[in-house]
């Protein structure tokens, strides 16, 4: 099936978040009210669009709280739900917090965080996470949590591994072999992919062959790829959207949307008009020698990290 366009709400859903422009796009209306309301424009416009997934997590602000809410007042609607457990948001609704949020791979996590999520969303979550899994956590190795994932799997959703830093090809594959009572435990992938960032690209494809959805996550590189970014290791891709007269986001999205491995495409987008400017990608076939050229512009995966970790929460 080919890859199809999602919306995730990690820059909406909280008042702070690693995405360039959000000054701009924002402004000073963050408050919990204001972001509801724009949580649920965005969704509004998204459904509009023909958008059927819609990611989350415990450490998105009040993303899972934001989406119930929307999908009770819109009953009609029938989207697939992935959240994701593992990060603890601690922000306290400040822009100026130290920190934001706090890692925890533990089984005392994921059961609390597992109620928090089933409380607010129920039987419509479809995909859970583990929200930035990596080989260090122990995420991997910890058989009694691995045993209650499986009992989400016995409800019939969907269990999964998020992945981030530049080891995630590593991390992709560690989450293949992990098997519960003789089956797959994780059968959902999400991961950083785009044209600066592709090197857990041969990994998400085994991923595919085996079975499991992949979702990608950051198409636009956190702002990077997106009109009117000054990036500089993004100028040749911004160069060659303008030559086929797009946006640097429709480019670097429908090439994503072009991975034969990928599932879902998911848009960051924190107003409306960016989301459908990131939707109008899925009309667009990017040429070959175009592809060809922006596979040659990835830069090392260690260099592309610690870019990303060096932005400011804003």
């Amino acid at each position: 099936m080919p890859a199809q366009l999602g919306i995730g709400l990690a820059a909406v859903a909280r008042p702070a978040y690693l995405t360039s422009g959000r000054d701009r796009d924002l402004g000073a209306g963050r408050s919990v009210a204001d972001l509801e309301q724009r949580t649920h424009a965005l969704l509004d416009a998204a459904w509009a669009a023909g958008v059927r997934y819609v990611d989350a997590a415990r450490s998105y602000g009040y993303a899972e709280q934001f989406l119930a809410h929307w999908l009770d007042r819109r009953p009609d609607v029938a989207v697939e739900v992935g959240s994701k457990w593992g990060y603890r948001y601690v922000g306290g609704w400040r822009l100026d917090a130290d920190v934001h949020e706090v890692k925890d791979h533990s089984l005392p996590a994921f059961r609390e965080q597992r109620d928090e999520t089933l409380a607010l969303l129920g039987d419509r979550l479809s995909v859970y996470h583990v929200h930035s899994a990596t080989l260090e956590t122990g995420v991997f190795d910890d058989a009694p949590l691995h045993a209650e994932l499986a009992r989400l799997r016995e409800r019939g959703i969907r269990v999964g591994v998020s992945t981030s830093g530049p080891q995630q090809a590593d991390a992709v594959r560690r989450a293949l072999d992990v098997e519960v009572d003789g089956e797959p435990l994780f059968t959902s992938v999400q991961s950083t992919w785009n044209v600066l960032e592709s090197s857990a690209g041969q990994a998400l494809a085994e991923a595919a062959d085996a079975g499991a959805q992949v979702v990608v996550k950051e198409p636009v590189a956190n702002g990077r790829l997106t009109p009117g970014s000054r990036d500089a290791g993004a100028q040749r891709v911004h160069e060659l959207a303008g030559g086929l007269g797009v946006g640097t986001d429709v480019l670097a999205i429908a090439v994503a949307l072009q991975q034969p491995w990928a599932r879902w495409v998911l848009s960051g987008a924190v107003t409306t008009e960016h989301l459908r400017s990131n939707a109008s990608a899925t009309g667009l076939s990017v040429p070959a020698a175009v592809l060809e050229e922006l596979a040659g512009l990835a830069e090392p995966a260690q260099a592309y990290w610690s870019t990303r970790s060096s932005r400011p929460w804003t």
